[in-house]
């Protein structure tokens, strides 16, 4: 049996992402874009888009091309954002890498990605020149740029501080979105062996144009930027959807309590895009009663299972809803979103599935299809889907067959109303329990908080 989206299909244009995202740049000239949580220095969206434009210039004036691939070795901070949708603006192609990472790791996925140029940060450029040294003659790598000034790399400022004429500006008119890729994060997929995942322009507009049917993010709303960039999870909801719906996005380069705490009662954070141990530590910590975090009105659980007792916990304390939803970096990689008025009573659920998006569940013995309230392997199809894994087609194979219906490895059912749950994985043993919300141990958070690269949270 194949299960429909609730929600009536959206249109889906053939557009290069970043004029998609800031379609609405000029008519918000005026409104901050883009905050650094820790100084409050802040970019409008004037700024930002004049900064895109002179970045992409500079790139292509130094000799980088359409298909070219950028590695972003970084911790979140607003420059991240620019190099982003600069490096998309000339159909170059964005490889985010977790700044935890060692240097030996850095160098495989720079090998293997094909990686001309690198951009960092002071605090891992010494990681980032031991990863280009060890791939000499493997590397690609032919510049590294760092956000602030770091020995051995060229300084990033100078790539929007150019003059440049307004007709200078690059163009997307080279840009053809269903082929061309415009980010390539690495994923472990269903077989967790590190790959990179092709996003093409197509599939990132058409999931936020999937998300924009849903979403309660718009021009009055501040975001918090927690989520790391280099996850899908942050790259999607915060870099492109946020900034697309005309919200100011607050970033932070990691998950500390008391600078995240002070940045929301600050800038009057609205919306939260968090990790399961975020939610735990607002649910818990003592430190949260210090703040005023009043202005919080949605936050949003993913990258993770999310206990429906932490959840309601989270709730009752701050008196702000928190939903689930579903994704996976091969898809979307928003799948899911639990924000409908009765998915309160079903805090266990991950939600409906967004427009344009079809869902089937296998059985794992005889690969036969399921119907409603049964368990088996969730399986996926629309057009927010990866084109596949970086030359490794035997995999991408297996993950997507023929007619387009995409593995998740993950085990769950659909209830009758068209609510979705994830109970486990077909790759580990699974313990329904656990997933569903009736106990949480130690290693869930620790799991989530390793595959996020954050710190380990404070003593709850």
């Amino acid at each position: 049996m194949i299960f429909r989206s609730h929600y009536p299909d959206v249109a889906i244009p053939e557009i290069a992402l970043t004029p998609f995202v800031l379609h609405r740049a000029n008519q918000l000239a005026g409104k901050p874009a883009l905050i650094d949580g820790l100084s409050g220095r802040a970019i409008t969206y004037s700024q930002f888009a004049s900064r895109v434009r002179h970045t992409a210039k500079s790139l292509a004036s130094r000799g980088y091309r359409k298909g070219d691939v950028f590695a972003i070795y970084s911790s979140n901070l607003p420059e991240y954002v620019i190099a982003f949708h600069a490096i998309a603006a000339i159909g170059g192609i964005v490889t985010t890498v977790n700044p935890r990472r060692t240097a030996d790791e850095l160098a495989h996925q720079l090998n293997d990605s094909g990686a001309k140029c690198l951009i960092t940060a002071s605090q891992f450029s010494e990681k980032a020149l031991a990863a280009v040294h060890r791939s000499e003659g493997r590397s690609n790598v032919r510049e590294i740029f760092a956000f602030d000034h770091a020995g051995g790399a060229l300084p990033f400022v100078e790539l929007f501080e150019s003059v440049m004429e307004p007709s200078e500006a690059p163009t997307n008119a080279l840009i053809d979105p269903r082929n061309d890729l415009a980010a390539l994060p690495y994923s472990g997929g269903v077989a967790d062996s590190p790959k990179g995942v092709m996003r093409t322009h197509y599939s990132l507009v058409a999931n936020l144009c999937q998300f924009d049917a849903v979403s309660r993010v718009d021009e009055s709303d501040v975001v918090i930027g927690v989520v790391p960039f280099f996850h899908t999870y942050g790259m999607f909801t915060l870099m492109m959807h946020a900034l697309r719906r005309g919200a100011s996005v607050v970033t932070l380069p990691r998950f500390d309590p008391e600078p995240f705490l002070r940045a929301v009662e600050v800038y009057r954070v609205t919306k939260a895009y968090l990790a399961p141990p975020i939610v735990l530590a607002l649910a818990r910590h003592p430190m949260i009663d210090r703040f005023d975090l009043s202005s919080l009105d949605l936050i949003a659980a993913g990258s993770g299972p999310q206990d429906e007792n932490v959840a309601l916990e989270c709730e009752r304390r701050l008196r702000c809803p928190v939903r689930q939803g579903y994704g996976m970096a091969e898809f979307g990689p928003v799948n899911n979103v639990n924000n409908d008025p009765d998915g309160a009573s079903r805090r266990r659920s991950v939600g409906r599935l967004l427009p344009n998006i079809e869902a089937r569940i296998v059985d794992l013995e005889t690969g036969e299809e399921l119907g409603v309230n049964q368990q088996g392997e969730l399986c996926f199809r629309g057009p927010h889907l990866m084109a596949g894994y970086l030359n490794r087609p035997e995999e991408t194979a297996l993950a997507i067959d023929s007619e387009g219906w995409l593995r998740t490895g993950a085990v769950g059912y659909v209830d009758d109303a068209g609510y979705f749950y994830v109970v486990g994985r077909t790759r580990r043993p699974i313990n329904i329990r656990r997933y569903r919300g009736r106990s949480s141990s130690a290693s869930d958070w620790l799991w989530l908080v390793a595959r996020l690269g954050w710190p380990l949270p404070p003593r709850l």
